[in-house]
């Protein structure tokens, strides 16, 4: 053979091994009786995760369509791992309540590494079995109703200068309105850093400040993030010897530093105590003996969930009320004129539904994945029993259950009254398996209180004050941006706002 045809046939013998390996599993599924999505080499189920020309949520939403009917689990493959989609509600809420003790680990802990993601890495969303329990039990008595409760007059003032830094803001817009997810993060920086660390970030000024800077970029995951883990989904025994960051590590590092201020400004100043979330931290750590860098880890994980998530929601709750005048007029005559305590902002229902309705349609988090931790068994609509084993992934598609049309009439229509308890309220969704916004089960976000009331806080200022009207800039479906990981409108969310008089 010459030189030339020697050298192709290496390289189509090198090409068949390759696709071979890449391949050689796609029946995996086959075999047990189970069938298996649309799959493709190196890219597996999802290859939007690798094309980043759509949101990854549109190729669960596909498979979600193609199988729902006919399947209660369905086969996928992430790059070559073999996983299983659920499609049945019923299975989806025994994944998160009655059955959790067998799927009670999120498949992102495999994801991070704690030496090189410190915050991310120690998030008790991310940690498992009796880790978790504990981390969990030390965070969220910081959560509590009367925790929560004690800083609401800090959110409240917070909101006063949130309302005038908007109405600053509109008097010298252009006709392209303003960025309400800019607006809306300059907020949560604001009342988050207010609420657990009892500093003010400086949001609102006419030029932004390193710590809103920094709290954009904490969620930029990089593009070498994401081919990483699709790498050590091929060949595992790298997460052995290397690791890629998700959190950004100047952020990080930048927050830590902040924290770490704040915490020796409060141990050597006492008229500096108050009872917020930095408060109670000390008390654990002089309780539990924890080092300052199991306090600072514990702090961060609530700023860095209350930043980006909650500015999310309330950026879309601010377009589904312009996009729905009438919605938002309901709202106005809720809320009326008065100042509210507490409990009275505890008791805005048609608030609180469109608040619902938002997640369900921008749930940020577009899919869960689940680690079975004990063996289980699904039974197919076609009578096929599958045994789930430890280590097995189940992936549940959050957005293509808001938006299916058997359980969400016109789900496409920003419809809060069907969150309403007068038609049954979030609580009978929830336990339906169709509502997955916080999750559900002893896993249930434990922040979501505390979220709820910063955004209904804010929601109440800008209503009274602000007519808010969609800028033309802003599109006019629901597509949701191409790369970012969680749901967020495509082309960012552009409003007008304009003062209300009387």
């Amino acid at each position: 053979m010459d030189p030339v045809g020697w050298a192709l046939s290496s390289i189509a013998i090198l090409l068949a091994l390759i696709y071979r390996f890449l391949t050689w599993n796609f029946d995996h599924w086959r075999k047990k009786g189970i069938r298996t999505a649309p799959t493709w080499p190196l890219v597996g189920s999802f290859p939007s995760i690798f094309t980043r020309r759509r949101n990854i949520a549109y190729d669960y939403d596909d498979i979600y369509e193609q199988f729902k009917d006919t399947d209660k689990i369905v086969g996928v493959f992430n790059t070559r791992v073999p996983q299983l989609l659920v499609t049945c509600p019923e299975y989806i809420y025994k994944i998160y309540a009655t059955d959790f003790r067998s799927f009670h680990n999120n498949e992102w802990e495999k994801f991070l590494d704690k030496k090189t993601d410190k915050i991310l890495g120690n998030n008790p969303f991310l940690l498992t079995g009796d880790e978790w329990k504990e981390k969990r039990s030390e965070i969220t008595p910081g959560l509590s109703p009367n925790r929560v409760k004690a800083v609401y007059p800090i959110s409240q003032s917070v909101c006063k200068k949130f309302v005038d830094f908007i109405r600053r803001q509109q008097n010298i817009a252009t006709s392209q309105g303003l960025d309400a997810m800019e607006l809306s993060l300059c907020y949560t920086t604001e009342v988050v850093s207010d609420c657990v660390l009892g500093i003010s970030a400086q949001s609102f000024g006419d030029t932004r400040t390193p710590m809103v800077r920094m709290t954009q970029r904490v969620f930029n995951s990089s593009f070498g993030f994401i081919f990483f883990n699709m790498l050590a989904n091929l060949w595992p025994t790298i997460r052995k010897f290397y690791s890629v960051a998700f959190f950004n590590k100047e952020a990080v590092e930048f927050f830590s530093d902040i924290i770490r201020r704040c915490i020796t400004l409060r141990q050597t100043s006492p008229t500096q105590h108050r009872d917020d979330f930095l408060n109670y931290m000390l008390q654990l750590q002089e309780k539990k003996g924890l080092d300052t860098e199991e306090l600072t880890t514990h702090t961060m994980t609530l700023l860095t969930d209350g930043f980006e998530t909650t500015a999310m929601v309330l950026a879309h709750t601010l377009l589904m009320l312009a996009r729905h005048p009438e919605k938002q007029q309901k709202v106005l005559q809720e809320i009326g004129n008065a100042d509210f305590t507490f409990d009275q902002l505890t008791d805005l229902p048609y608030l609180e539904a469109c608040l619902h309705e938002t997640l369900r349609l921008f749930s940020p988090q577009v899919a869960a994945r689940k680690k079975v931790t004990e063996s289980y068994d699904f039974v197919n609509k076609n009578g096929v029993t599958l045994r789930a084993n430890p280590g097995d992934v189940v992936t549940i598609p959050v957005k293509a259950i808001h938006h299916d049309p058997q359980y969400y009439e016109n789900p496409d229509s920003f419809k809060p009254e069907r969150f309403l308890e007068a038609n049954g309220g979030v609580k009978e969704y929830r336990e339906r398996g169709v509502y997955l916004a916080f999750g559900n089960g002893p896993r249930i976000c434990p922040g979501m209180r505390f979220a709820l009331t910063q955004i209904k806080t804010a929601l109440v200022e800008i209503v009274r004050h602000f007519e808010i009207k969609v800028n033309p800039k802003t599109r006019s479906d629901d597509q949701i941006d191409n790369t970012f990981f969680m749901a967020t409108l495509k082309g960012g969310i552009w409003l007008d706002f304009k003062e209300r008089r009387g």
